[in-house]
């Protein structure tokens, strides 16, 4: 176990939310457990840190709650592998495609169900009048489908940017 670099111990790194929800076993609770014994020996942490954080490892269920307990110890993603960058950057790109989505569909459904409400109170019958909503709904998509034609383009660019942080956290 190396405890500069731990994630690479764990049955599956708990970094990721994908895996954060599986439960812990014995195995990921002792990286932990190691991780937090070097810290106390070399005197990043006190004793009753110490006996706090090997408690609630102890009582970790997942590996989600794993990671919280060692994350001032060690870095989280300085030095992380090659293939965790382009998982790192592709994990950004489904936040920007799923952010685009919650963006096109929100704001739509509200200005959309606002001109429907206008339009049914206007009067004897339905006068819907100009469907001013049409424009928000059309920019909105069109950022939602930039990000899903651009996929490549905004995975490179993201793993680009972690190369860069992670150069200069290493100080080259």
């Amino acid at each position: 176990m190396t405890a500069a670099n731990p994630w690479g111990d764990f049955t599956e790194d708990p970094r990721r939310p994908d895996t954060a929800r599986l439960r812990a076993s014995d195995r990921d609770r002792d990286v932990v457990l190691g991780v937090l014994t070097e810290g106390y020996a070399e005197g990043r942490i006190t004793k009753q840190e110490y006996d706090e954080r090997a408690g609630a490892a102890a009582a970790a269920k997942t590996l989600g709650q794993l990671p919280g307990l060692i994350l001032d110890l060690v870095p989280l993603t300085v030095r992380a592998p090659e293939e965790d960058l382009q998982a790192l950057a592709v994990q950004r790109w489904q936040a920007a495609r799923q952010h685009a989505l919650t963006w096109l569909l929100v704001p739509s459904l509200v200005s959309w169900t606002i001109w429907l409400a206008n339009g049914w109170s206007r009067g004897a019958g339905f006068d819907p009048g100009f469907a001013w909503p049409a424009f928000l709904t059309l920019w909105t998509g069109l950022r939602l489908v930039r990000v899903l034609t651009n996929k490549q383009e905004i995975v490179l660019a993201e793993r680009r940017r972690l190369e860069r942080r992670r150069r200069k956290a290493l100080g080259g």
